[in-house]
């Protein structure tokens, strides 16, 4: 086993930005000499053909010897040039120079130079669902606009079981939040996405439940969408592009699955016993340990566009998130983890930093990553775990520390590490650290390896 502390940070150079590589600014600088270059060839060919033979004979003082017209002529376009470079560099020095070096144009230039280098970042996609999903996405939306979500849709819980029973359309609760991530005005979208109907409004009897009670806008307007459209993957497609989402949102299958799980508990006089717990809303309510998951359907077909984004990924992300509810449902769609095992992309797992009630009591890092690979094989054999416990809050929700493995424990698995940790919430990561660090490998292991 190896495992890969995080190196520490180093302050950023802001000199040289222009220059930096991704931009693009250095090929395409390139290109226009170059272009510059063989215009000036052409147009001196053409200039001494006009010359031999032609009006421009004598304005070339053609009468005169080669090389004192050589002379002549250098001198001049040296006279000329040097006016022209002191009329510009008094000019720039004197109007243009300290308007550049004001705060605010500097900051639009490193705003078009993120923007610009996010355009040319990593295809990455990120397998999961739940409310880690979100949180990794934030991150990542400063590092690249490619980002693609593949999404969960067996849950069965809440706003979106209901509207799953009630319409037959895919739940939508997990889009809902990854939509609101994504999006260019996150503040405003994740108030509005997340708004929940109280449970009775001014038009009801007392004692009524409202009918929109406990459902959330940005649920039924995924709904109406794909109601709209004819379709839940066009739905969301469109939610997308009405929210300017930067990414894509994808579903892992379009079949009506249901997650079940298989339980070991021990009864109140001692002895084991196992439960099969139908539904992914259930599975944390079944009192045991989760050994096993799988979905019903069993060979439920994965979405095409999914297929395709995992086979052109630079950067394949499982996780964070609910380890046996979020992650596993996608990875138990066949083609799905087949299509991870084929990529040549760069796949990590990102470890929770908090046992969850329910499903992961007790698990160490190494608990997670065997899981994985009993359910999903070899998909994921490496990951980032955080190695911060130093805060004084403790886990929330009857949770734990997430642990790494002790000194000299030997396994398969190659594990980074880094403080990625919500200090406000240490049950959860931090947005910006976990991105930061995640690309920080990323870079790393495409510089020891240029196939990833």
């Amino acid at each position: 086993m190896t495992v890969h502390k995080s190196p520490s940070t180093r302050p950023e150079r802001t000199w040289l930005l222009l220059l930096r590589p991704g931009i693009g600014i250095k090929r395409w600088l390139l290109a226009a000499l170059v272009g510059i270059l063989l215009t000036s060839v052409g147009l001196a060919f053409l200039f001494v053909l006009l010359m031999q033979a032609g009006p421009l004979h004598w304005l070339v003082l053609g009468f005169l010897p080669g090389w004192l017209r050589a002379l002549f002529f250098t001198a001049l376009g040296l006279c000329i040039a040097s006016i022209g470079a002191l009329r510009l560099h008094q000019i720039i020095l004197r109007e243009v120079w300290p308007e550049l070096r004001t705060p605010e144009s500097q900051a639009a230039v490193k705003a078009l130079l993120k923007r610009q280098q996010r355009r040319n970042g990593p295809r990455v996609v990120v397998i999961g669902g739940g409310t880690g999903m979100p949180q990794l996405l934030r991150g990542l939306r400063a590092y690249t606009d490619n980002i693609t979500a593949i999404v969960t849709v067996a849950d069965d819980g809440g706003s979106s079981g209901r509207l799953r029973r009630q319409t037959g359309t895919l739940p939508p609760g997990d889009f809902r939040n990854n939509i609101a991530a994504l999006s260019e005005a996150e503040g405003l979208m994740t108030r509005l996405f997340q708004y929940r109907f109280a449970e009775s409004d001014v038009n009801s009897e007392p004692g009524q439940r409202s009918e929109l009670a406990g459902h959330s806008f940005g649920n039924l307007f995924i709904t109406t969408m794909a109601a709209i459209t004819g379709s839940f993957e066009a739905g969301i497609a469109e939610s997308s592009r009405v929210l300017a989402v930067r990414g894509r949102i994808l579903p892992s299958t379009l079949e009506n699955v249901t997650l079940c799980a298989e339980v070991k508990r021990t009864t109140a006089d001692g002895r084991t016993e196992w439960v099969m717990v139908e539904g992914e809303s259930n599975v944390p309510k079944a009192g045991g340990q989760v050994e096993r998951v799988y979905l019903q359907p069993a060979h439920a077909r994965a979405y095409p566009e999914a297929i395709r984004a995992l086979l052109q990924a630079d950067l394949i992300v499982a996780g964070p998130g609910s380890f046996f509810t979020s992650v596993l449902p996608n990875l138990l769609v066949e083609s799905i983890r087949d299509a991870i095992l084929a990529s040549s992309a760069l796949r990590i797992y990102i470890c929770n930093v908090a046992t969850q009630h329910g499903e992961t009591d007790g698990f160490s890092v190494l608990d997670h990553l065997r899981k994985l690979r009993q359910h999903a094989g070899d998909a994921f054999m490496m990951t980032l775990a955080n190695d911060n416990y130093s805060l004084d809050k403790p886990p929330a929700h009857n949770a734990s520390w997430v642990t790494l493995p002790a000194p000299g424990e030997t396994s398969e698995f190659t594990i980074f590490t880094g403080d990625v940790v919500d200090v406000t919430r240490p049950w959860r990561h931090d947005s910006e650290k976990l991105a930061a660090r995640l690309m920080e490998i990323y870079q790393e292991q495409r510089a020891r390896s240029p196939k990833v």
